[in-house]
């Protein structure tokens, strides 16, 4: 695979993951089967088409003001924190606590190095995946993941998750055609985590996948049977699994997501960029593309941001914030009304 295919897998992966997951958001495990039933799933926001949420509103963000940064560490962070900004005021649907407090932060005049609130939620690490393939040496890598996740989020565990996604991400890209192994992923990943809680965690879920146990069991023993929390130690260890257990199976790594329950369109949206970035978008299931009715960032949209991050001459590309703002205007209603469906039986 070329580097415009992993991009595009990444970014198209984590667009259809996200829309997958988002009406199971918050869901038990058991509740988002009685609504919704088990495998094979499909979108389910409304009339069986699909919208995508922050998770990859902010994975087109990073893309973007890298972009427009031209390779500048300090110039990406302002570009990013400008970004999120401006998203805050087209009203996006869903936001974090700490994103929205480091949001406001920005609004009163504090600088992105000083805008991040204490907190280890995992928002830095639902939009680092793409950074893993656009950084240019793994040295620029870890300070564009710091970059990204401090503007919003100051605890070391919320951007050591977002590092292990980021460099997931790449040994994908290095491993190629071939599948990541075992060894793979415990020297060349997990063997650099500092926080022992994320290091025990990604062990159990590395030793689940490659023991093929059961979800069920993978999901009692990563500590989640009810569901995935926020929290950027369980979001990510079960993003890992989703993927790890299902390598070259776009379909079954976003599946599995979705049967661990909690934080559901996250936790999809990090597996399905990981499974993207390996599979490519020829390997998410063309139903779920026909299905994702996300505008103005189409697929089409997508497959040209990923030519320019793959170009050796990349040229910043726009979205109009104007169509944004319609669109979040459209997009609220609809959550809205799929929220008082949940009030609905059966329970």
């Amino acid at each position: 695979m070329t580097q415009y295919e992993h991009i595009l897998g990444c970014l198209t992966g984590t667009a259809v993951g996200d829309a997958i997951g988002l009406p199971r958001e918050g869901l038990s495990s058991r509740r988002a089967v009685r609504l919704f039933g088990l495998p094979p799933c499909n979108h389910a926001l409304i009339a069986g088409r699909g919208l995508c949420s922050d998770d990859t509103e902010h994975t087109v963000m990073v893309a973007m003001a890298w972009l427009a940064a031209a390779g500048d560490v300090g110039r990406f962070r302002r570009e990013l924190a400008r970004r999120l900004r401006w998203w805050l005021v087209r009203l996006p649907a869903g936001i974090g606590r700490a994103t929205l407090r480091a949001c406001i932060k920005l609004w009163l005049g504090v600088s992105a190095e000083r805008s991040g609130v204490r907190s280890a939620g995992n928002g830095p690490a639902m939009r680092s995946a793409i950074l893993g393939l656009i950084a240019e040496s793994d040295e620029q890598l870890r300070a564009l993941v710091a970059a990204s996740t401090q503007i919003t989020h100051t605890d070391s565990r919320a951007e050591e998750g977002a590092l292990v996604i980021a460099a997931t991400a790449r040994l994908i890209r290095a491993a190629g055609d071939q599948r990541v192994t075992r060894d793979d992923v415990l020297d060349g990943l997990i063997a650099t985590v500092r926080d022992e809680q994320l290091r025990d965690k990604l062990l159990v879920a590395i030793e689940q996948a490659d023991g093929e146990a059961d979800l069920r069991t993978a999901a009692e023993a990563l500590g989640c049977p009810q569901g995935v929390s926020g929290f950027v130690n369980d979001t990510v260890p079960a993003a890992v699994y989703c993927w790890f257990a299902n390598q070259r199976d776009y379909r079954g790594a976003v599946e599995s997501a979705l049967l661990l329950g909690g934080d559901a369109d996250t936790v999809a949206a990090i597996a399905g960029a990981l499974a993207g970035t390996q599979t490519g978008r020829d390997g998410i299931p063309q139903p779920w593309l026909d299905g994702l009715t996300e505008w103005p960032c189409t697929p089409a949209w997508l497959d040209r941001l990923a030519k320019q991050l793959a170009s050796p001459d990349p040229q910043p590309v726009r979205l109009s914030p104007w169509l944004l703002l319609l669109r979040n205007l459209v997009f609220i209603p609809v959550v809205l009304m799929h929220g008082f469906r949940r009030l609905l039986p059966p329970y």
